[in-house]
């Protein structure tokens, strides 16, 4: 049986010009030093490429990564950060968000939800063409965590309140 060496946990954001073979030149570094690409959210949007990944590597190991990691050909930007531990516990909050385009939806959302004391884990935005009405809707999804002993129901009213006030339509689950 062979020896379990400690494992760091790091977070890589990824950004360059989108090109074919950026994802494979990450994961080919990463398995070059002993790693594991763990859990990812990678993107395209207009003409360029951007990602977070969760790594794990041998301790040891992370100095060297670090420095392979920096010298990727065509990539704008290699971010290597050591993971946070969250040990605290919460609640998952999951809100849809549509409505007309307009500025400042993100704002005034993530501005009530850290009024909250409610963390962003993951927010994924779209606009689109409002196929009857003409314009733009945007579109978004966010799934937040919210403290354990958080009051969600004061939460969603929040949230509401500012839906109403930034006309959009917000659900939560």
């Amino acid at each position: 049986m062979g020896t379990l060496w400690p494992m760091t946990t790091l977070v890589l954001t990824v950004v360059g010009s989108d090109r074919s073979g950026i994802v494979a030149a990450v994961a080919d570094v990463v398995a070059s030093h002993g790693g594991n690409w763990e859990t990812s959210q990678l993107a395209e949007l207009a003409g360029a490429f951007a990602g977070i990944v969760e790594v794990s590597v041998p301790a040891e190991r992370e100095d060297a990564l670090r420095a392979a990691l920096a010298g990727l050909d065509g990539l704008h930007t290699v971010a290597v950060l050591a993971a946070g531990e969250s040990s605290a516990p919460s609640q998952q909050i999951v809100l849809h968000v549509l409505g007309n385009d307009h500025p400042g939806i993100v704002r005034e959302l993530s501005s009530a939800l850290s009024a909250q004391g409610v963390s962003i884990e993951r927010m994924t935005t779209e606009t689109r063409d409002a196929a009857m009405a003409g314009g733009r809707l945007f579109e978004a999804t966010v799934v937040a965590a919210a403290p354990a002993d958080a009051d969600v129901a004061q939460v969603a009213a929040e949230i509401e309140r500012i839906a109403a006030e930034i006309q959009v339509d917000v659900t939560l689950d």
